[in-house]
């Protein structure tokens, strides 16, 4: 290449490099934050992984005996178990939402007809405005076959305070989170450490029960991560048009 054709081009990299001066309060501040951002993207990647995994294992589930499902540790799996229901215990999980409305999910212990104790997660009722009075509960006395998905027991976010005190003698009772061991405790029975989300096409349950396997979906996590990402990417951009706009500014 002609050297009087490269040298100017050379001189005019130097000078627009030269040009370039960041104030350090600037740049501390946008790298801090493009920094956070990244971060924060990459937990969002982290978890819309963590989604994905269990996404497919719910498509992929099949459907097994409820002993086998337990034995194997196949959440999700679909369960067919002929038993009875408890008819007058029931827990109720506080401040769940459905179509707009603050009610419970009802949790109702359920007895097979080979001896195992489960909890069997029926939906949702509405939940009345003084908190004390508690919904009826229709629950059939005689001996059924049930459908459902078998998982894990609801984890909140964050426990704020210590675990609600179950009573033996008074039911139903309101909860604001499930204690696989307090539950066990004040039903005076061994209950696995599962639940059934039942079928919405059986009879015994009530509203709310189109059950997803995760509350925010991988897609979601993807497209936060992005926004983190893309406000990383501003940050940088900002550090560059700040920088040579401070030398703009100090040459006039």
């Amino acid at each position: 290449m002609d050297s009087s054709v490269e040298k100017p081009r050379i001189n005019r990299a130097f000078k627009l490099f030269k040009s370039f001066q960041p104030a350090k309060s600037a740049t501390v501040t946008l790298f801090l934050l493009a920094f956070l951002f990244t971060a924060l993207g990459a937990w969002q990647e982290k978890r819309a992984t963590e989604k994905k995994i269990t996404e497919q294992q719910h498509q992929q589930a099949t459907t097994l005996s409820l002993e086998n499902a337990i034995t194997l540790k196949q959440r999700f799996s679909h369960i067919n178990v002929s038993g009875h229901y408890d008819t007058s215990r029931h827990i109720l999980l506080d401040n769940q939402i459905w179509h707009g409305r603050v009610g419970v999910y009802v949790f109702t212990p359920f007895y097979t007809t080979s001896g195992t104790a489960i909890l069997i997660n029926r939906g949702w009722l509405p939940l009345a405005l003084d908190r004390k009075t508690m919904p009826e509960i229709s629950t059939p006395q005689q001996e059924i076959v049930l459908k459902g998905t078998l998982n894990i027991l609801p984890v909140p976010g964050r426990i704020l305070g210590s675990a609600d005190q179950l009573e033996e003698d008074r039911w139903p009772q309101l909860v604001t989170y499930l204690n696989h061991v307090d539950i066990s405790q004040s039903l005076g029975i061994r209950l696995e450490n599962w639940v059934i989300q039942l079928s919405s096409s059986e009879w015994s349950g009530f509203d709310g029960r189109d059950w997803k396997p995760v509350f925010l979906s991988s897609k979601r996590h993807k497209a936060y991560a992005f926004q983190w990402f893309a406000l990383a990417t501003v940050s940088i951009v900002m550090w560059i048009v700040i920088g040579f706009g401070r030398s703009s500014g100090i040459r006039k």
